[in-house]
C-alpha cells in the first residue's frame, strides 16, 4: 500500500489532527443522472427520466452551492467531470478518494462498476495545484474490488479525527476487511455496526446517519441496530461532544448528511460553519435545529433537490475533505 517504513507511520499517527478540514473538492458533473446500478444498494435515489434536464438542473446546483461556500469563505477547490465515459455519479467525488493532513491520498474501492470511471489522477493533480496539497504517499485499496470487498469512502467511514475512530455501517457498500485495512494504514479504531431503515435495509453508506463536527455528533440512532446502538452512543458520547440523535423522518431527508467545514474571515479569524441541505434544514425540529446550530460558527442551507432525488446523495456527499498540513 503505502511506501512508509513503521516509524514513519508511528509518527504520522501520533500527530495532532483538526476534525474540520479548511478546503473541499468538489466535482462539476457533465453527465449526472439517475443510475440504475447504484439503485440496487441506494433505496433514496428516484427515477425521473428527464436525462438531460436534470444533468443540466444538478450544474445549476452545483454552482450555486459552491456560490454558497465560497460566500462563507470556504475554500473550494473545481474539477471538471469529462463527459466521456459518462460517470452519472461524479458529483459525490468522497466516495472515491480522501486527501489527509500528512499528505496521504487514500483511493478506495467502488462497489458499482460504473463508479470506478470515476476516479481520475487528473482530479488529484488539480487539488495538488489548486490547493498545494503535497501527496506524500497513495494507499491504494482498488484491488479489493477484484474480491468483491468495497469501502466508498467518507460515505462508507464517517471520521472522529480528534479521537482517531473511523465509525463504519456495514453495508454492500462497506465491508468489514477493508474497513480493518483502512484503518491499519491510517492508525484509527474501528467501530463498526449494522444498522437499517425502517423496511430493514442498511443504510447505503454511514454518512446518511452520522457527522461528526468539532463540538457536536448528528446519529440517526433509530437506525442502529439494538445490539451495537449502545454500544455506538458509548463511544461517541466519550469524545465529548454534545450527541444528537435523530429519527428515521429526518434521516430520509438527509439531516444525518451534513458536514462541519474550517473557515476564515477577517473580522471573525477562524470560524466553523455547518453545511446541510435545505431538506435536511426543513426536516430537523426547532429544538433540534437550535441545539445543532449552538454547537457550530454559522450553518449553511443550500438546496440540491435533484441530487438528492436521483442520485440518492446530499451536500456532504458532494464534498471531498482536503486536509492541509497545519
Amino acid at each position: 500500500m503505502g511506501d512508509a517504513n513503521p516509524e514513519e507511520l508511528a509518527a504520522r499517527h501520533r500527530a495532532p489532527r483538526q476534525q474540520c478540514a479548511g478546503a473541499v473538492l468538489m466535482v462539476r458533473p457533465a453527465s449526472f443522472d439517475y443510475n440504475p446500478e447504484t439503485a440496487a444498494t441506494n433505496a433514496m435515489q428516484q427515477s425521473s427520466g428527464d436525462g438531460a434536464g436534470a444533468a443540466a438542473m444538478a450544474r445549476s446546483e452545483f454552482d450555486r452551492f459552491v456560490q454558497a461556500l465560497s460566500s462563507e469563505g470556504v475554500s473550494v477547490c473545481i474539477a471538471e467531470d469529462t463527459p466521456q465515459p459518462a460517470k452519472p455519479d461524479a458529483v459525490f467525488p468522497n466516495n472515491w478518494v480522501s486527501f489527509h493532513h500528512d499528505g496521504t491520498v487514500v483511493l478506495y474501492p467502488m462497489h458499482a462498476p460504473s463508479r470506478r470511471r470515476e476516479r481520475r489522477r487528473e482530479v488529484i493533480d488539480t487539488v495538488a495545484s489548486n490547493l498545494g496539497f503535497k501527496v506524500s504517499r497513495v494507499v491504494d485499496l482498488t484491488d479489493r474490488e477484484n474480491e468483491g470487498k468495497a469501502l466508498e469512502g467518507t460515505g462508507s467511514l464517517v471520521l472522529d479525527h480528534v479521537e482517531r475512530v473511523a465509525y463504519a455501517s456495514l453495508s454492500p457498500r462497506t465491508h468489514p476487511d477493508v474497513v480493518e485495512e483502512w484503518c491499519r494504514e491510517l492508525g484509527y479504531e474501528p467501530v463498526r455496526f449494522d444498522a437499517a431503515d425502517r423496511r430493514g435495509v442498511p443504510p447505503y453508506h454511514t454518512n446518511v446517519l452520522l457527522s461528526i463536527g468539532e463540538r457536536a455528533v448528528v446519529v440517526g440512532s433509530a437506525a442502529i441496530a439494538e445490539r451495537d446502538r449502545g454500544r455506538v452512543l458509548d463511544r461517541l458520547r466519550a469524545s465529548g461532544r454534545d450527541v444528537i440523535e435523530i429519527g428515521h423522518d429526518e434521516m430520509v431527508h438527509f439531516a444525518g448528511n451534513m458536514l462541519e467545514v474550517a473557515s476564515w474571515d477577517e473580522a471573525l479569524g477562524d470560524y466553523r460553519v455547518l453545511v446541510m441541505s435545505a431538506a435536511a434544514r426543513q426536516a430537523l425540529s426547532p429544538q433540534t435545529y437550535e441545539r445543532l446550530s449552538g454547537c457550530t460558527d454559522a450553518v449553511l442551507a443550500v438546496p440540491v433537490p435533484t441530487i438528492e432525488r436521483l442520485g440518492g446523495g446530499s451536500v456532504r456527499c458532494m464534498l471531498a475533505e482536503v486536509f492541509l498540513p497545519t
